[in-house]
């Protein structure tokens, strides 16, 4: 239970007080009245004794009476008899009394956390305790009990009157004859000489003071100075202090509506017949639509409290406030009759005040007090008298001499409710009244005993009320009891309730018991049996009662040492629905928030929806409406698990609620619930959507909402981008370089202001989620925006005459737009499925330059009607009310910021500025459009396609440029060399793609050759400028171009990526320049595979064709045709073979077949052979320095000029991605190999490397060109093409195909630095240091007969290939051991000298003459000298053996 003000003891000991009567004459009542309260009322604040009182008890005990309290109250005759329940007016008043104590504003709060609830609920519940004792007031007097009856009676006269004494004597007799006649069964009397207390009442401000003083004389002598009272009073004078504030006691006693003054009952029951209150009641319940009235009572079974209204019509809120407000009109009738407005005491003086407080305490001490005592001594007396008696003879007695008891004749209940009725002089009941006297004066001991002998009787003679009543105060005063010498026996309580309630069936004192038992077990902590005992208490007789009950329950479960929230909660909601069901609206509320703090989020979302419904329903009812919205906005954006049908009703009653709440009237637009807005995945697109591709055209990809945004592309674009921008900037990117973003997002950098465009469109998507199981129509959606003419919005501190636009105003009332500054599209209709996430694009179009902040969005929500229910011509009606017109705003949190100590250590964001657009002045736009783009290529294949540059815009452009990520893919070829082929796309259909010149082809014949400087063909950074003639581009202008695209070497598809950049020849603008991004995609298929292998000739270098003696290289191309049959390719036809180098070129094919033509059926192979010389030096010119030398070698009857566009422009751009790969691989090399510090040896060993590797370098690049027939649609169509292999080194294969990459092994980390390890070069570089030739005759004829020995002379030339100094050495003898070596011995032998050391110049040709013995005719291999070769100064090395040519035979013959 809550907390109370009053402890437990005064809490009880002021549930029961003395009760004393008041009679007044007529006169006396016009003095009280003076002061606008009756007599009665005029002591009801005094009637607490502030000093101790004393009586002695039978044993002649001094007992203390501490804190006593008396009721006087006026005699009110009233011949109904007691019930068993309160009169439906007393209910009625009841009623009232709760309504009118609220919870104060801002009124003291428990805070409790129990487990991860944090609860925040009313500590005190003072509604519950203004019922308790209003209750507790408004008691019937019963006759199984005394405590309620009166002990005294108080008779007032004025000292006004004639013949004062005369008016006590008629006031005496009316009191004798109310208590004695036997007609009035109420108000009932204590005893029979009930204590008559006489008040001579003085009005100071009228009466003779001295008069009164000698009728009090007088009374004292006719009634004893005990027994009478003067009271001086109206001692107030107007004139002379007017200013004086004289304290108002009286307000807080009658502000209740005291319902014990059954004056008023009688009043208020006359004009408000009981059934009409009940009617009122229960019309106002929202949850009861069929309210049966029973015993006066509303008695509704058919709502459950956890029941779902699921009503489809919202009628039933129409009715509430017309009903609410004839409630309070009769609510408020015990206003007007409760003695009217105006200061109570008025005519008192403080003094006055003492006066009364003195009367009352004189009162009490010395006639209430000893009146107590001296009939306790009486009863006592007759009680010890009759204990003398045996029991069995006593009970013998009472039968025979008339004490026995009278059965109960009613034939309304049964004998066995309340058994036996007893006759108030029964001496049962006497031990029941010195009981209560006892109980009354304190004296709890005594009355204890009395209680529990009379408890024994009554049980014994079956009387259950009476054992009830004896039961309940036994238990009462045993709790009461100073130094409590007994424990609480609670089971007394519970037998009495049981007792009252299931036997008596008399709910009000079962109530009272209740109330009482469950304010002591609280008192003791035993707070689980006082919620059982309340619980036990809720019945459908009064939705009230049970209530606060209930509520009191909740209380007790909260406030036990392990608190149990959830039963709390749940106790709440049955209070909460009884407090509805009782008209209680604003408890009701109360106490379902209370238990929200519970449910709410907490996964209990069913219980949640039913108590934010409760709650929207009965705020509106009490004209809350902001709290209605909020509760059935909370029901609509959770994710709730009600049925389709049900969420439905939660929508239209929301609707309707909202739509009476914004009454049509208000500019600013509501915020709406629905449908919810995911704000971080806003989308926002700046300029026009791309044209889709037109008839032949394809138009630029560019960007646009239907793609996903990709972190690695977007890197990808901006490195483009910024390779674009150095190239406009002489290489430099620009500080204040941001890439180009057309589409923002939640993954883009939205930390700076967006650059739109006048006049270019806004696009704003926005991602709506409808979380209901119904269907949602949007109608006349758009973007509500503020826009700030003129730059930046304006800050604070700066005093701006830019105000900011919105068009909130014109959206709210439906006006036409303010269509000078910004354009807003409106989507008429947008209906969301039921749990669909479905985006809507709204657009703007900016007029102006300025700060655009788009606010939200607007637009009129509606349940949506499906096809099934056509609605009636009333149903639109009621539909179209149902339309509420508001707003959501779209608010994006940045991201988290992460830099500095605070940003980690607190949880920041940074702006997001997305929907914040500068709006700048006009830009160009530019459009690109592709012609005969393919989108399968062979590998290599070249083809040519045409690109359309429009400027669509009404500003210049200059300065195009593209880059792409694929730069070898593409070529719009180079100013100097690029070819006359016809620009317009129909009339080059079948023309080659490249320069052509027409050839006979001739035997033998030697290469074409021409000389091209690389810087011809070479871009800076593989950024291309794009040739557009004028380099501008005028509004409304297009102009359309050449491209040549080539195959990539891998097959696969490939994304080849364009960034086409351009600049506005206006300068100082905000945006720099704009961007177009294209991509395509490029299915490359099998061609060619070519390897190429290059050996040195073995002729020698004199009979060598070449000038100078250079020796020959022959070149070997095998090609094989790899293509798949799937491209419909027939066969290939190599139709040339070029060679692009700056030191070597082809010489002539030296095939030996001599065919004409190479052709390549699928999967066949063929072998060419080259000679390749070393190019002539150009001495003459100093610019041909660092130029490649192109010789076409070509097999068809037309030569192809390779150094002219395409062909050249593909290879440059091949070899400068080959070369940079091969860079890459040699830095990562290097790097790697830079940790180890010996330098020396390092330096010594790279220099030896490179003499050798230069020895075998080549660098000679071969272009293969093939032309493909392939059949399409019946149509034979010619492709072309070229291969570039890169030979670099003789005795190594290059090939076409790039070779696959595999994973690097894993390297063990190395912690220490290991001594280098000793140089070892690679001997098969090593062996090709020396070329060695042998010359001699092929045939010899010796006479052997003549001369046994035949010597013949042989050559040996030695070739230095190096460019450093040689040591050879010659060795001709034979090797000594080897099973070939007798062989040989009984062959040839050299003869002369056997060993030969010598050094060689770089580049030097030596010839040795030597002489072989020969000692038979036969053939001979003569190549058997060995040759070891090192580099000069290399002592530490070894001599490598040189590589020797193939056998060398001879034949001798015989003369």
């Amino acid at each position: 239970m809550a907390q109370c003000v009053q402890s437990v003891q005064e809490f009880v000991q002021d549930s029961f007080v003395p009760m004393v009567a008041v009679l007044c004459s007529e006169e006396a009542e016009r003095v009280t009245r003076k002061n606008n309260l009756s007599f009665a009322e005029l002591l009801r604040p005094f009637c607490r004794l502030t000093s101790e009182g004393h009586i002695r008890d039978p044993n002649n005990q001094v007992q203390v009476v501490k804190n006593l309290r008396i009721c006087v109250n006026n005699v009110v005759t009233n011949p109904s008899t007691a019930s068993a329940a309160l009169s439906p007016a007393q209910r009625r008043l009841l009623n009232e009394v709760v309504l009118s104590c609220q919870p104060q504003e801002g009124s003291m709060t428990n805070v409790i956390t129990a487990g991860a609830y944090n609860l925040n609920f009313s500590a005190t519940t003072p509604w519950f305790e203004t019922y308790r004792e209003n209750f507790l007031q408004s008691m019937p007097a019963s006759d199984h009990e005394f405590l309620n009856h009166y002990l005294a009676c108080l008779l007032v006269v004025s000292s006004t009157e004639a013949v004062p004494v005369e008016q006590f004597l008629k006031l005496s007799q009316e009191q004798h004859r109310i208590q004695h006649s036997g007609e009035y069964t109420n108000p009932k009397w204590f005893i029979p000489n009930t204590l008559k207390y006489y008040v001579l009442l003085h009005d100071m401000s009228e009466g003779d003071e001295q008069r009164a003083d000698t009728i009090y004389e007088d009374m004292k002598q006719r009634y004893g100075s005990q027994g009478c009272y003067l009271l001086k009073m109206n001692s107030h004078t107007f004139s002379a202090e007017d200013d004086e504030q004289i304290p108002d006691p009286w307000s807080q006693y009658l502000h209740r509506n005291n319902l014990h003054n059954q004056d008023m009952l009688d009043d208020v029951a006359s004009t408000v017949s009981s059934a009409a209150v009940e009617n009122i009641i229960s019309a106002a319940e929202v949850d009861c639509h069929h309210a049966t009235v029973k015993d006066g009572v509303s008695n509704s079974l058919e709502s459950h409290p956890l029941h779902l209204d699921t009503a489809s019509s919202s009628g039933s809120l129409h009715t509430l406030s017309a009903v609410h407000t004839d409630l309070k009109k009769v609510a408020r009738v015990p206003e007007s009759l409760a003695g009217g407005a105006g200061s109570h005491g008025a005519c008192l003086t403080l003094n006055d005040h003492d006066h009364i407080r003195q009367f009352i305490q004189e009162f009490t001490f010395r006639g209430l007090l000893p009146h107590i005592e001296k009939n306790i001594r009486q009863l006592n007396d007759q009680l010890v008298s009759r204990k003398g008696l045996s029991r069995s003879l006593f009970t013998a007695t009472k039968k025979w001499f008339g004490g026995g008891k009278v059965p109960e004749k009613s034939i309304s209940e049964p004998k066995s409710t309340c058994g036996l009725l007893y006759p108030p002089e029964a001496p049962e009941l006497q031990i029941r009244k010195m009981a209560d006297l006892c109980f009354l004066v304190q004296h709890y001991e005594l009355a204890y005993s009395c209680y529990h002998t009379a408890k024994k009787d009554f049980l014994s003679d079956q009387a259950m009320l009476y054992a009830a009543g004896a039961l309940e105060m036994a238990a009462v005063s045993a709790f009461l009891q100073a130094g409590a010498p007994r424990p609480y026996p609670a089971h007394y309580m519970d037998t009495a309730i049981q007792t009252y309630r299931d036997v008596c069936k008399n709910m009000v004192l079962a109530e009272r018991c209740a109330l009482l038992s469950a304010e002591i077990l609280k008192s003791q902590g035993k707070y689980s049996d006082a919620a059982t005992l309340l619980i036990k208490m809720t019945s459908e007789d009064s939705d009230l009662r049970s209530a606060l009950l209930l509520e009191q329950a909740a209380h007790c479960f909260i406030n036990m040492r392990s608190p149990m929230v959830r039963k709390f909660a749940f106790h709440m909601i049955l209070a909460g629905h009884r407090f509805s069901k009782a008209g209680q609206r604003r408890h009701a509320l109360r106490c379902y928030c209370q238990a929200m703090q519970v449910y709410k989020e907490r996964g209990w979302s069913l219980a949640e929806d039913h108590i934010n419904f409760t709650i929207g329903r009965q705020s509106f009812t009490l004209h809350q409406p902001e709290n209605a919205v909020t509760a059935f906005r909370q029901i609509l954006t959770n994710d709730s698990r009600q049925t389709a049908t049900q969420q439905g009703a939660f929508l239209r009653e929301y609707l309707y609620v909202y739509k009476s709440v914004i009454g049509g009237n208000e500019v600013s637009l509501p915020q709406l619930p629905l449908p919810s807005i995911n704000s971080s995945a806003t989308r926002v697109y700046f300029g026009h959507e791309r044209r889709l591709a037109e008839g032949e055209k394809q138009a630029a990809t560019h960007v646009s909402l239907d793609q996903e945004y990709d972190q690695d592309l977007a890197a990808m674009w901006c490195h483009l981008e910024e390779q674009l921008v150095a190239a406009a900037n002489r290489g430099i990117v620009p500080a204040n370089f941001q890439p180009t973003q057309c589409c923002l997002n939640s993954q883009t950098d939205n930390l700076r202001h967006p650059l739109a465009v006048v006049e270019e469109p806004i696009i704003v998507e926005v991602a709506f989620r409808n979380p209901l199981k119904v269907s949602l129509a949007l109608s006349n959606l758009s973007l509500l925006w503020r826009f700030t003419a003129g730059g930046v919005s304006p800050s604070m501190d700066k005093t701006t005459e830019e105000v900011a636009i919105t068009n909130e105003e014109t959206l709210a009332l439906g006006m036409t737009q303010q269509d000078d500054i910004v354009t807003s599209e409106v989507i008429l209709e947008f209906h969301i499925s039921p749990e669909e996430t479905k985006m809507a694009r709204l657009r703007l179009l900016p007029h102006r330059t300025g700060q655009l902040n788009i606010v939200g969005v607007v637009y009129n929500l509606a349940a949506d009607v499906s096809a099934e229910m056509a609605p009636t011509a009333e149903g639109q009606q009621t539909l179209d009310l149902m339309v509420v017109r508001g707003r959501q705003d779209l608010k994006i949190q940045g991201p988290r910021l992460n830099q500095t100590k605070e940003d980690k250590m607190l949880v920041r964001h940074g702006p997001d500025l997305r929907l914040n657009p500068i709006i700048t002045p006009p830009m160009p736009l530019m459009e690109v459009f592709f012609l005969q783009f393919p989108t399968a290529l062979l590998c290599g294949e070249i083809r040519k396609a045409y690109v359309e540059f429009c400027n669509v815009s009404s500003v210049a452009l200059r300065g195009v440029r593209v880059a792409s990520t694929h730069p070898d893919f593409f070529t719009f070829g180079s100013q100097a060399t690029t070819p006359l082929t016809p620009l317009s796309p129909t009339s080059a259909e079948n023309c080659s793609a490249y320069k052509t010149m027409a050839t006979a082809l001739q035997p033998g014949s030697v290469a074409s050759e021409m000389l091209v400087s690389a810087e011809d063909f070479s871009q800076p950074a593989g950024v291309v400028e794009i040739p557009i003639e004028g380099s501008m581009l005028q509004p409304g202008e297009s102009t359309q171009l050449p491209l040549w695209l080539r195959g990539p070497d891998q097959e696969g598809v490939h994304e080849i990526n364009f960034l086409f950049y351009y600049e506005s020849t206006e300068k100082g603008n905000k945006i720099s320049h704009r961007v177009l991004r294209h991509t395509v995609f490029i299915c490359a298929s099998r061609s060619l595979s070519v390897q190429v292998s290059a050996c040195r000739s073995s002729v020698p270098p004199l009979h060598s064709v070449d000038d100078k003696g250079s020796g020959g290289t022959l070149v070997f191309v095998d090609v094989e045709n790899i293509n798949t049959s799937e491209a419909g390719v027939r066969e290939f036809h190599i139709v040339q073979v070029s060679s692009s180098s700056q030191h070597w070129r082809l010489h002539k094919c030296i095939n030996p077949a001599k065919d004409k033509d190479c052709k390549l059926t699928s999967r066949e192979r063929a072998k060419l052979c080259f000679r390749a010389t070393r190019c002539k030096p150009y001495q003459d010119t100093l610019d041909a320095v660092g130029k490649y030398t192109f010789a076409d070698l070509n097999l068809g009857n037309e030569r192809i000029v390779s150094s002219s566009t395409p062909c050249g422009d593909f290879f440059f751009r091949s070899c400068r991605t080959s070369e940079s790969q091969r860079v890459d691989v040699a830095s990562s090399r290097t790097s790697s190999s830079k940790n180890q510090g010996h330098a020396p040896t390092e330096d010594r060993a790279s220099d030896i490397i490179n003499i050798v590797k230069k020895c075998n370098e080549l660098d000679l690049n071969i272009i293969v060109i093939w032309k493909a027939y392939m059949v399409e649609d019946n149509k034979q169509l010619i492709l072309e093409g070229q291969l570039h292999v890169a030979l670099q080194t003789i005795d190594k294969e290059a090939s076409s195909l790039t070779p696959r990459e595999e994973a690097q092994e894993m390297v063990l980390l190395k912690f220490k630095s290991e001594l280098p390890p000793p140089v070892v070069l690679p001997s098969a570089e090593l062996s090709q240091l020396i070329k060695t030739n042998l010359h001699y005759p092929e045939t010899y004829t010796h006479p052997f007969v003549q001369d046994s020995l035949c010597l013949v002379p042989v050559t040996l030339t030695l070739s230095n290939c190096s460019l450093a100094q040689v040591d050879v050495i010659i060795e001709l003898r034979h090797k000594s051991t080897g099973p070939e070596s007798l062989e040989v011995h009984s062959s040839f032998t050299w003869v002369g000298q056997t060993q030969y050391k010598l050094q060689l110049k770089p580049q030097e040709v030596l010839c040795l003459t030597l002489r072989a013995c020969f000692l038979q005719a036969g053939v001979y291999n003569l190549n058997t000298p060995r040759v070891f070769a090192k580099p000069a100064e290399q002592g530490a090395m070894c001599d490598t053996s040189q590589q020797t040519a193939s056998p060398a035979l001879i034949i001798i013959n015989n003369a």
